[in-house]
């Protein structure tokens, strides 16, 4: 492509959602943390190694019996709570600017669990409610 030589109409997208295709065989609902698998489809987040964060699912989808891409999920990018671990996994406020790591599709964690978690996001904020993790 050469440079312009004319005004240009350049499409745009806030950035705020996604909507990938949604992996074979999976349900995910709606406030779930989505992660994205090796060959790019949204799935829960889980215990994994090879995902990677796409932010929080904004409607339940179901493609439980479809295949890979046959449906779409709205995904947003942002700051969101997500529940903390337990025990030595438990995220605390010295952890703020750390990565956090996926145990579920509601849960993070402070450590990878021996090698076994993808990162979720980084921890912006940690309160009695829950962990605030940054995605996007």
């Amino acid at each position: 492509m050469s440079a312009l030589t004319q005004d240009r109409n350049t499409p745009y997208r806030s950035g705020a959602i996604r909507t990938p295709g949604v992996a074979a065989g999976v349900k995910i609902y709606a406030g779930a943390l989505v992660m994205a698998t090796a060959t790019g489809f949204a799935r829960p987040g889980g215990v994994a190694t090879t995902l990677k964060p796409l932010g929080r699912a904004e409607e339940q989808v179901d493609n439980s019996a479809g295949a890979d891409g046959d449906v779409i999920v709205p995904v947003s990018v942002g700051i969101f709570r997500f529940g903390n671990s337990a025990a030595a996994d438990a995220i605390t406020a010295a952890d703020i600017g750390s990565n956090c790591y996926a145990v579920d599709d509601q849960t993070v964690a402070k450590t990878n669990g021996s090698a076994t978690r993808s990162v979720a996001g980084v921890i912006w904020d940690v309160d009695d409610l829950g962990v605030w993790v940054k995605i996007g």
